[in-house]
């Protein structure tokens, strides 16, 4: 009975607060190509949040399906002459099509306007991200704890390369550095990789060199990831942090920095599990992500803002990975058409789909798996 109670208050706090997250992020993603189609005039037949059967919905005077369905967990845009959700094209119903009709058809529009219905739902996500990163760094300001050493671990690799309590940090390498976060994020990335710091110390800059020592540790959903670090603790003295107010301009060109900046980070964190560097097991599901999504909540708007233009940038990217099934399938089938003035055969476009649905149904099962040993090893008190 506890357990079931338990079970229930997880739901309800993680759960019922991701679905909500997800589904405002999932809408805008479809929204981008609902009004695009629109916009190209395409016939768009449903505009569904989730899949599987309809829980409830309405239709519009141009005829869209506006429904929710029972699986919440994406969503989709239906054209009049599409198979399925994933957009195939139906021969047979554009052959059914009268004159009138076949001008509301998507496989029919000029590839120009195929490729830019499809781009525009992973730029209505990206979107989504700069206006969030924007409007809190207007609302809140820009608060930075600049990269100021505290004190040097001994036998670390700060403490081999010189570095000394009271030194601010200013460029790693090329890139400068604003806050302590920036040189986490970069130091975190760069395990057994030599980095040249430019550092302040009593008014003059210092050039030193460290290569940061791997960490394996394990996260609080039991997951192993791998970090650099170099053995250096932040000062958090309050007359450390400053707080800038930023005009729109600023904060519009933070959030689209931001918003890159989470791209990029995935597609470190891609590479990492490629090169082995991390663990393919830190990747998670919906589980992890109700859990996470949950927690950040607890913590205020601001944070959860920022977790929402988290999700919706990487929403945004993940969708254009070159993969049949995912915009970014979509998109490479469209650039063939444009370079060869041809489509793909049906024959490739069929197979392209059926693997792409393979891929994606793989890595599903993988992030489930993930997701209920983490559970397991929590609950059993394992690693």
């Amino acid at each position: 009975m506890d357990q079931l109670a338990s079970m229930a208050g997880w739901i309800w706090h993680y759960g019922i607060v991701f679905l909500l997250v997800l589904t405002f992020v999932v809408f805008i993603h479809e929204l981008g190509h609902f009004l695009v189609a629109r916009w190209c005039g395409v016939t768009v037949k449903a505009f569904s949040i989730g899949f599987g059967p309809e829980i409830f919905g309405f239709s519009d005077k141009h005829g869209t399906r506006w429904r929710f369905a029972w699986i919440p967990l994406g969503g989709y845009v239906k054209f009049v002459d599409d198979e399925n959700a994933a957009s195939k094209p139906s021969p047979e119903a554009l052959e059914r099509m009268s004159a009138t009709e076949r001008e509301g058809s998507f496989h029919a529009k000029p590839v120009s306007q195929r490729a830019a219905v499809v781009a525009a739902g992973p730029i209505a996500n990206f979107l989504l991200a700069i206006v969030l990163y924007a409007g809190l760094n207007m609302a809140v300001g820009i608060r930075v704890m600049p990269a100021f050493v505290d004190s040097v671990v001994s036998d670390m690799p700060a403490a081999k390369a010189g570095f000394l309590a009271g030194d601010k940090i200013l460029k790693i390498g090329d890139t400068g550095i604003e806050s302590f976060e920036d040189l986490q994020k970069i130091v975190s990335v760069s395990a057994g990789q030599q980095l040249t710091f430019v550092v302040e110390r009593n008014g003059e800059q210092v050039l030193l060199t460290a290569t940061p020592a791997v960490e394996e540790k394990r996260d609080t959903f039991g997951r192993t990831f791998r970090r650099g670090l170099i053995g250096i603790q932040r000062s958090i003295s309050p007359d450390k942090v400053q707080t800038h107010a930023v005009g729109p301009l600023e904060a519009v060109g933070r959030g689209v920095t931001e918003t890159y900046g989470n791209i990029k980070a995935t597609l470190m964190g891609m590479g990492d599990m490629l090169s082995r560097r991390q663990s393919a097991e830190q990747m998670g599901g919906p589980l992890m992500m109700a859990e996470v999504t949950g927690k950040v909540a607890e913590m205020g708007l601001e944070p959860l803002f920022r977790w929402i233009a988290f999700i919706s940038a990487n929403i945004g990217f993940l969708n254009l990975l070159p993969i049949p099934v995912l915009d970014g399938g979509h998109l490479l089938f469209y650039a063939y058409e444009g370079l060869f003035r041809k489509p793909l055969s049906e024959r490739i476009q069929l197979a392209g789909f059926q693997v792409g649905l393979a891929l994606l149904m793989m890595l599903m099962a993988f992030v489930f798996y993930n997701d209920i040993s983490s559970i397991v090893r929590r609950t059993l008190g394992v690693g």
